[in-house]
């Protein structure tokens, strides 16, 4: 008896997909070069060869295919979404282009962000108003509905973002504009009070309007991946993997494609929770590096830490405030134009800069041949000796050593240094970058990241980890099994999950039961409707409550978790003890004698998943494992090339134990181990390294 989960995650370079059998946790993988002008060709490509090589049918698959996409982040970067039109109260049409007036540059003269997700030509006002109390002082009328419905058709759009001042507090006029205009239009239609119904007028606009710009993209590709995988024979739903690390119905992800902006760097930190829980670790750093991006997420008691903005779109990607600030739940990750198609150039003032342009998967670095000219890291490595340019993809994808040696060149030539060291310098750069924003992200926590085990996934992240922890002071790397297509993975291990918030700013204890109550049922309500829609019984939905809280006056909130069950479990004692606590943990001070207000009520419904734990019956073969091979790898700028051992994955058993440097290959990644750390092969076939310090001197 089998029971097959599939699960696909499509990045920037490459689309991974994973099959897991629940009955005997036999996993199967597979790695394809992602099709970004047409997602569902590498998809197609990745599960068809997955199939052949687990040697099944897909009849065999009848649990839901959970999936994680980049599909929308590439949309709003791109600005390929689709043609959405924006209905707001008069005298707002212009919020988009005014925005919150934050300059990310104070001094940048010609500073830049992104074009709004729906520009002013596509935005019309409509005579209606509501008060911040939730008064409704204007009803849109009959006539101004029809004229708006007239105009929308005229502009050809192909769905619709409503955002009305003050729908936050009472959403009526929104939900009567939209009825009329779905009626009339027949296009997909959102609305803020449903997206985003919290206070501050623009991040509640731009995550509307990102939302309505991105259905027209989301929507065809699920109808067209659910009408092939119908066709073919396969037997579950689809789940979409959100920017929360929770999953929720195709249908439900259509709706809502903004919670999707962040979803594979969510399944990857899921994972990673996964491997800390497993592990008894309390804290674990996720480094996951693929070909376009590199992603740092710290793991704190077993769980990711989430936030409630996410920015996105970013005019210069890697400066907060020049990008679509949407209020979504996220995973708290940092993310940096390091992978391993990450390109390298010389500039103006002769140095050497690595990323964040990146050669992505089309034509992607020199060395795969299809036309790119730039040296990118993964040229850097395969020059270096790191990688086996003929067993990249097992051989599938063989790589071009010449091609990545001239383009390395033209870097070298404008630094006036060797190729050789060119290459090293490149590797260099990009783990530096990596450690650099994983210690900011650290800082931003108020956690020193000095000692906290490393846990390395993606295609690039093994071959870079141990270079990234020894600038990070860390002493374990973690080479989990699978370890490149593990946020695939992480989906498979990923709760239902939805996180609802909606604005009721009242001072702490004058909050009214019962309107706190009637708010929160409505939450309930919704985040039941999506869990069973999902596929989850009933009775296994639960309920958690949090509450955005401030001292009153203040500009920004603190977001704290007070319990779950069916009703609201704190008082209002309890909630001001909570964020006095937190916010000391922050601040380093509580401040006596001002009231505390709360803002926006937040509440999480959630079904754990069966957890299906993969086989890891690994053949203990204790003692030092024989090489396959060896080769000359240089490990730094000015060394000498070493002679290297090479392992197979594959033929390492539990109880090996070798010391570096080393490096062990296997399909779809190359693990490096660098002079000076030695590995431990765990019994579940995960290589555990660690620094010589962290064996007090010991040396195998």
């Amino acid at each position: 008896m089998t029971d097959w989960r599939m699960a696909v995650d499509i990045g920037g370079t490459f689309t991974d997909v994973v099959l897991l059998d629940g009955a005997t946790g036999r996993v199967v993988v597979d790695k394809t070069l992602t099709t970004p002008a047409a997602p569902l060709d590498g998809v197609r490509t990745g599960v068809t060869q997955l199939l052949a090589k687990a040697g099944i049918s897909p009849s065999d698959v009848d649990a839901p295919i959970v999936h994680a996409t980049t599909l929308i982040t590439n949309a709003l970067i791109e600005g390929k979404t689709g043609r959405a039109g924006l209905v707001t109260t008069n005298g707002f049409g212009d919020t988009l282009l005014i925005r919150d007036e934050h300059r990310y540059d104070m001094y940048d003269l010609q500073i830049e962000f992104p074009a709004p997700p729906i520009s002013r030509e596509l935005t019309f006002e409509i005579d209606e108003r509501v008060s911040a109390q939730g008064d409704v002082l204007t009803d849109p009328s009959t006539e101004s509905m029809q004229t708006l419905a007239d105009q929308l058709r005229a502009a050809e759009v192909e769905a619709v973002a409503i955002c009305l001042l003050n729908s936050y507090v009472n959403a009526r006029n929104e939900q009567k504009i939209a009825s009329y205009l779905r009626t009339e239009l027949g296009v997909p239609v959102c609305v803020s009070a449903e997206i985003s119904p919290q206070i501050r007028e623009y991040p509640r606009m731009v995550t509307t309007a990102c939302n309505a710009a991105t259905m027209p993209v989301i929507g065809p590709y699920l109808d067209e991946l659910q009408k092939w995988l119908s066709a073919e024979g396969f037997g579950g739903s689809v789940l979409m993997m959100l920017s929360n690390g929770g999953v929720v119905s195709a249908d439900d992800a259509a709706r809502g494609p903004i919670r999707l902006v962040e979803s594979g760097p969510a399944a990857g930190a899921l994972a990673g929770s996964w491997f800390a829980k497993r592990l008894g670790l309390e804290r674990l750093l996720c480094f996951d590096m693929g070909g376009t991006t590199a992603k740092a997420c710290l793991i704190e008691d077993g769980e990711p830490e989430l936030t409630n903005t996410f920015e996105v779109a970013r005019a210069y990607r890697f400066k907060k405030g020049s990008g679509f600030p949407v209020s979504v739940p996220s995973v708290d990750l940092v993310e940096i134009g390091a992978g391993g198609g990450s390109l390298a150039r010389v500039d103006q003032f002769g140095l050497l800069k690595v990323g964040p342009e990146s050669a992505g998967a089309d034509p992607g670095p020199a060395s795969y041949g299809r036309g790119g000219t730039t040296p990118a890291v993964t040229d850097a490595d395969v020059l270096l000796g790191l990688l086996d340019p003929a067993a990249f993809l097992g051989g599938d994808m063989p790589l071009d050593e010449g091609l990545a040696a001239d383009a390395a060149q033209t870097v070298a030539d404008g630094l006036g240094l060797q190729m050789i060291d060119t290459a090293a310098g490149i590797h260099d750069v990009v783990n530096q970058n990596m450690a650099a924003a994983a210690s900011m992200h650290g800082v931003e926590m108020g956690v020193d990241l000095r000692g906290i085990p490393l846990i390395a996934f993606g295609g690039a992240g093994p071959v870079h980890a141990c270079g990234v922890a020894e600038l990070l002071e860390a002493e374990t790397v973690i080479f989990p099994v699978n370890a490149s297509v593990l946020s695939a993975f992480g989906t498979l291990v990923s709760p239902v999950r939805m996180d609802l918030a909606q604005s009721l700013p009242r001072l702490i204890d004058r909050v009214d039961p019962a309107e706190r109550d009637a708010l929160l049922d409505d939450l309930r309500q919704e985040g039941r409707r999506v869990l069973l829609a999902a596929g989850v019984p009933a009775d296994e939905v639960i309920f958690r409550y949090g509450v955005d809280v401030r001292y009153a006056g203040q500009g920004n909130e603190i977001t704290i978790w007070v319990g779950e069950g069916d009703v609201w479990p704190a008082t209002p004692a309890e909630v001001t003890a909570e964020f006095e606590a937190e916010y000391r943990r922050i601040y380093g001070m509580a401040i006596p004698d001002v009231a505390v207000e709360a803002i926006t009520w937040r509440l999480s419904a959630l079904a754990t998943t069966s957890i299906v734990e993969p086989d890891s019956n690994v053949e203990e073969l204790p003692g030092r494992p024989m090489p396959k091979s060896h080769r000359d790898v240089v490990f730094g700028r000015g060394m000498e090339p070493v002679e290297v051992p090479i392992y197979d994955r594959s033929a390492l058993g539990a109880g090996a134990q070798f010391a570096g440097p080393a490096i062990v290959e296997e399909r779809e990644t190359t693990s490096v181990i660098r002079p000076g750390w030695s590995v431990d092969v765990d019994a579940d076939g995960s290589l555990i390294a660690r620094r010589a310090s962290a064996h007090d001197g010991e040396t195998r």
